[in-house]
């Protein structure tokens, strides 16, 4: 009776321990022996048994049971019993139900035990990598603090305490060696369950490790006064981090770089001494853009808002600066803003609006058969096109110093005569092109439009009708970090996205595929927000 006891309770101190080391509940450990015992309970009883085995969690008392199922006639007794005999167990016996039956303890042979310990170990290890992967998954987005274990083809293998992750030779820095035992920082970006267990992905040129660690040396930005608005780095080298603050008696910059330096040094000392440069975040994007390009001076910034293109005008001394060493500078705030950059000097860009005022001169003195100082006076007086020409009152052009109101109208007269020569060839394209009449009468088509609709396979209403807004203007997409833009069928007709959206519903109610009614209904978003205001102008409404 003593060596029961003992063994019972030698099998509650193994589960035990085996929970502690683990780190796993104690009920698993459990369950797994019990599973254990009923694999080598079977091994002795035939494998057809349905033998259940259960240890009580307090006493770690084993009972071994098999279960029999209750059927009028017996064709297997090692699984089945008649409903007479078990009635005479258990009066309530039904057919179809199960009758435990005691069975004897078992000496377990060293095949049985070897075979138990396996199917231990193996739901042991289970239920830690289970474990394993509910605990980090939670953890994406952390920084976490580890030894290095190994190092493996460039690979370094850190030991988090409670699981094990891996730094790729393409997430460390440049240049930077790791040995074993080395205490190491690293950003979890992603835990993936994989058959050899969980895995763990930690990265040190992930963006947000920079993020993460500027969180733990600033009290500011793990307070939320201060927000990390974007990060571009080029691991190793350069970064630039953009910052805004909640608090307009909070300096962000200044925040984050602490007294004399001290916080954006420990951050910069982290990363093996890459530099930092911390920009004020702004929401005008022009200026957010010429913070972004720090440290050189932006004398002046044209924005091309559909395409996300900014130009940026620099003087000639500061070019090599705003671009940096091998383009390090302005890709990476193109980078921290989403925008691409292109930088001129002035020199530059005053050649280019010297040869732009030489095509508006040289497209006036041809299309009104005037002089190059006529051409030369218009083009410097900001008319941009004949068609600007055409329409402007004439009081405006003859109040041109040396004009009069005679020689406003000649051009005027001239101009048009251009247009309307103009716009007669085009038609005739047009209509050599096929693009059907009816497309004309659809509001905000011009004859110039029908053209570049015929060139690109729109040649009806319905057609047009049928296109989205892309089809239109084109797209833009970022491809290896550049943005490349696809163009549409109207592309270089300086119109807006409603614009286009406009046009394609004039043509749906054109082609009679939605009516007036539907036009004037608001969107969604816009009745939500109508209705909203509704009730809240009414009070709250009744219950």
């Amino acid at each position: 009776m003593a060596t029961v006891s003992a063994n019972r309770l030698e099998l509650l101190q193994i589960a035990d321990a085996v929970a502690r080391e683990k780190v796993i509940d104690r009920s698993i450990v459990i369950a797994a022996m019990e599973d254990a015992i009923q694999k080598a309970a079977r091994s002795r009883y035939g494998s057809e048994t349905e033998v259940r085995a259960e240890i009580n969690p307090r006493t770690g008392e084993l009972r071994l049971s098999r279960l029999l199922l209750v059927v009028d006639q017996v064709d297997n007794d090692a699984t089945q019993i008649a409903v007479e005999e078990a009635r005479r167990k258990n009066p309530a016996a039904q057919v179809g139900d199960y009758i435990a039956e005691t069975l004897p303890p078992l000496e377990y042979g060293r095949i049985a035990a070897q075979s138990a310990k396996q199917v231990i170990v193996q739901k042991v290890r289970e239920a830690e990598r289970d474990r394993q992967y509910q605990e980090f998954k939670d953890r994406i987005g952390e920084i976490v603090n580890g030894v290095v274990k190994r190092v493996e083809y460039g690979n370094v293998i850190v030991d988090l305490g409670r699981g094990e992750g891996i730094i790729r030779r393409d997430e460390l820095l440049p240049r930077e060696v790791f040995r074993n035992g080395d205490r190491v920082r690293a950003f979890v970006y992603d835990v993936r369950r994989e058959a050899r267990g969980p895995q763990i992905f930690l990265s040190r040129t992930h963006p947000q490790f920079m993020a993460k660690l500027f969180a733990q040396e600033v009290p500011e930005i793990y307070d939320g006064i201060v927000e990390v608005k974007a990060v571009a780095r080029d691991p190793g080298s350069r970064a630039k981090i953009a910052v805004s603050s909640r608090d307009s008696s909070v300096d962000p910059v200044g925040a984050c770089v602490g007294m004399r330096g001290s916080r954006v040094q420990a951050v910069v000392n982290e990363l093996q001494g890459e530099k930092v440069d911390i920009i004020p975040w702004n929401p005008d994007f022009a200026t957010f853009i010429v913070n972004a390009l720090a440290p050189a001076e932006v004398v002046k910034v044209v924005l091309d808002e559909d395409r996300e293109r900014i130009e940026v005008v620099v003087p000639d001394q500061q070019l090599s600066l705003a671009i940096g060493r091998r383009g390090q500078n302005v890709r990476l705030a193109s980078q921290l803003t989403g925008w691409d950059i292109d930088i001129l000097t002035e020199q530059e860009e005053s050649e280019r609006r010297q040869k732009e005022f030489a095509a508006r001169t040289q497209a006036f003195m041809e299309a009104l058969d005037v002089d190059e100082m006529v051409g030369q006076l218009l083009s410097s007086e900001g008319f941009n096109s004949v068609e600007e020409l055409a329409y402007v009152p004439v009081e405006e052009l003859a109040g041109i110093e040396g004009f009069d109101e005679e020689t406003a109208t000649e051009l005027q007269t001239r101009a048009r005569d251009y247009l309307a020569r103009v716009e007669a060839e085009l038609d005739a394209e047009r209509t050599a092109l096929g693009v059907e009449d009816a497309v004309r009468e659809v509001p905000g088509v011009t004859t110039k439009m029908l053209v570049a609709l015929g060139k690109a396979g729109i040649k009806t209403v319905e057609d047009l009708a049928g296109c989205a807004t892309d089809d239109l203007l084109g797209y833009t997409e970022r491809q290896d970090g550049e943005s490349v833009h696809t163009p549409g069928a109207l592309d270089g007709f300086d119109l807006t996205r409603e614009d286009a959206e406009t046009l394609i519903m004039q043509a749906r109610l054109k082609a009679g595929w939605i009516t007036e009614a539907d036009l004037a209904k608001p969107e969604p978003e816009a009745a939500d927000e109508a209705e909203a205001e509704a009730e809240a102008a009414s009070g709250a409404p009744e219950a």
